[in-house]
């Protein structure tokens, strides 16, 4: 077979295509590869934009690996496999009176394959989705089964929460949870320039707070998502379908494809689409409010930065953009989060602003893409490791404090590189076993 993932970016073809359904099923596979001398990769959803997942050799597919296997609601803690999506995830712990504390803007992902790559939300007192693991087990490379936390294999646990598929096959999650919550919604445009002067009072002063600046223009649509003890307050069913897909997929992605065909009247677009989104004022449960739907086909990359560094990347990526002549339909995001201790994680010891840039499918992102990177890269930017970027392991170690630490652990997981494909040798470099 042929795979390809979600954005149509990556394919490959695998020797072998497995569909394991529990964890002895997971570790033969490794096993079997090992004795072929074969390399394996296990594969979720296929949300990643780059080709962390592909493989000439065995693909591990993880669709029929996706249970809850024990909801611990006295501590608030759920054990998952790896193939659950986010999705699945939220709709059980709903149903139990839980919550993930913070979550990306879309849930399509399995769960390990969004801590592998360090997905994140928005909110600076809240760290990655990677930060609410507090257990895992692990299939290393001669198919051995490995259980970890802090208290129990500790130096594999720090290294391996963010683990780029370069460790092993992960097999079961155990994630911290807090009490389901509702959010206090609140959406409206502002000037781009304006908001950059009061950025950091708005990141401080929301639990969750983001905006989308539409290239182009001098508008920038904003969300302040605040936890409250109010009940719910939706927008009803069909203000709902017009916001999330008549608004901003069916009609945004009209805008796209005349956007494709006639790439010199872009701008004129964009000021439609900021002129064509009205304000939204709601309450409703966190996971409803975190992830959105998302129809539009696109190419994406996103760079991590100091949170400091913020306003002026942003205004250096407009002024980039005006002198390139290039015509950008998609808005850019930005995002905020706490630092952590996660050897890999893009928001490793401070905090950080996430800027992510996308663009339709079916036009061309390249030039657009290394302009961005090297904006970021001036500013100590890491790149988020499922989406585009052009960096390598010797540019990349040194923005990465414990980055021989987190080889070592690797190392001694798979000394034979059974994980290995050329992505991991590109951004992670060659195993190193002493």
């Amino acid at each position: 077979m042929t795979w390809t993932n979600w954005a149509g970016s990556q394919r490959c073809a695998p020797l072998a295509v497995e569909h394991p359904d529990d964890e002895h099923s997971l570790s033969q596979v490794v096993k079997v590869a090992a004795v072929a001398g074969q390399t394996v990769k296990a594969v979720g959803t296929g949300h990643s934009f780059t080709d962390c997942a592909c493989t000439d050799g065995r693909m591990v597919v993880l669709d029929r690996y996706a249970r809850v296997i024990e909801v611990d609601e006295v501590n608030q803690r759920v054990t998952v496999q790896a193939g659950i999506t986010i999705a699945e995830l939220n709709a059980e712990l709903a149903r139990r009176g839980l919550a993930m504390a913070n979550l990306g803007d879309i849930a399509y992902q399995t769960i390990s394959g969004a801590i592998a790559t360090a997905t994140h939300g928005t909110g600076i007192e809240l760290g990655g989705i990677a930060t609410q693991v507090v257990g895992m087990t692990i299939v290393t490379g001669d198919g051995s089964v490995v259980r970890c936390s802090a208290d129990e294999e500790p130096e594999t646990f720090h290294a391996a929460r963010v683990g780029v598929g370069a460790m092993g096959l992960v097999s079961t999650v155990t994630l911290q949870c807090v009490p389901a919550f509702n959010l206090h919604v609140v959406e409206r445009g502002e000037r781009l320039d304006s908001l950059l002067e009061h950025l950091d009072d708005d990141v401080r002063d929301n639990d969750h707070f983001e905006f989308f600046w539409v290239p182009h223009t001098g508008g920038a649509l904003t969300k302040r998502n605040n936890r409250t003890d109010e009940p719910e307050r939706p927008r009803g069913r069909a203000r709902e379908f017009f916001d999330d897909y008549l608004s901003e997929n069916i009609a945004f992605g009209a805008l796209c494809r005349v956007g494709r065909r006639f790439p010199k009247a872009i701008p004129r677009l964009n000021h439609v689409t900021v002129g064509g989104s009205a304000g939204k004022d709601y309450i409703e449960r966190s996971d409803k409010v975190f992830a959105s739907p998302r129809l539009i086909h696109f190419h994406e990359m996103e760079y991590s930065i100091p949170r400091a560094a913020a306003p002026d990347a942003l205004r250096e990526l407009r002024a980039f953009i005006n002198r390139s002549g290039l015509k950008i339909s998609f808005p850019v995001e930005v995002r905020f989060t706490a630092a952590d201790d996660i050897p890999l994680s893009t928001a490793y010891g401070e905090e950080r602003c996430y800027i992510a840039v996308h663009v339709y499918r079916g036009m061309l992102w390249e030039q657009y893409f290394r302009g961005v990177e090297a904006i970021m890269k001036a500013v100590g930017g890491r790149p988020h490791w499922g989406k585009m970027h052009y960096r390598t392991a010797a540019d990349l170690a040194p923005v990465y404090p414990e980055w021989d630490r987190f080889q070592a652990v690797r190392a001694r997981l798979d000394p034979d590189g059974r994980f290995a494909n050329q992505y991991t040798d590109r951004v992670l470099g060659p195993i190193n076993v002493l």
